[in-house]
């Protein structure tokens, strides 16, 4: 019934409450503030116990950042994503700096094959990152390269629109993280899942192997 919730939550544009009602309409009386406790509490459990099923990344990588709202206040999103539509890591960050760029190339290229080619755009941090970090990569930055990075920023947007606001750093990197997993999971990118009667299915048997695995 917790990973049904988190699950819920995670994949569609629904509100806490919008859950909580769900889950009453089964018979299940839980209030929205402990579905919020938890997604915090068990979306990080399932993408840990998913890393050994994951897929490994492409070698051609686009990366960029977007906007939320926490607590009223502009936060960077610094995602990156392969040439296969495969979220490769989403960081929240309060400034748009070289040290916040540094600390996401550094974690998204933890035990991770280097990258032939990085696509990015013109943004300053991105420029010196890159190149100090990733100096034998292609670095595309000519207009329009980074289109499919910017067109994958709205699939986030849309499920965060639902939502009456992120409070806390903490709280918009895990519903973020969690989005991106999922993401992932529709799209193919995890050995979970993989016998389900029809695609449409996979999600929830992904789930179910995970439930066992937590």
């Amino acid at each position: 019934m917790i990973l049904l919730a988190v699950r819920w939550y995670l994949r569609y544009g629904l509100s806490y409450r919008d859950v909580e009602e769900l889950l009453a309409e089964r018979g299940i009386d839980v209030d929205h503030v402990t579905i919020y406790r938890w997604v915090q509490r068990f979306t990080p459990l399932v993408i840990e116990a998913a890393r050994p099923c994951r897929h490994s990344v492409g070698e051609r990588w686009f990366v960029d950042e977007t906007y939320v709202r926490v607590a009223g206040v502009w936060r960077y999103v610094y995602r990156a994503v392969d040439q296969y539509g495969q979220v490769i890591d989403v960081y929240v960050s309060r400034r748009r700096n070289i040290p916040a760029t540094t600390r996401f190339f550094e974690t998204m290229l933890a035990g991770r094959d280097r990258p032939l080619e990085v696509t990015t755009d013109l943004a300053a941090p991105l420029l010196r990152v890159v190149d100090e970090l990733l100096p034998d990569a292609f670095h595309d930055t000519t207009q329009y390269a980074n289109n499919r990075i910017e067109c994958d920023h709205g699939r986030l947007k849309a499920r965060l629109r639902p939502m009456r606001g992120l409070r806390t750093d903490r709280t918009a990197s895990t519903v973020i993280r969690g989005h991106a997993f999922v993401q992932n999971l529709r799209r193919g990118h995890y050995e979970l899942g993989v016998e389900a009667r029809r695609g449409c299915l996979r999600l929830a048997a992904a789930f179910d192997e995970l439930a066992i695995a937590i």
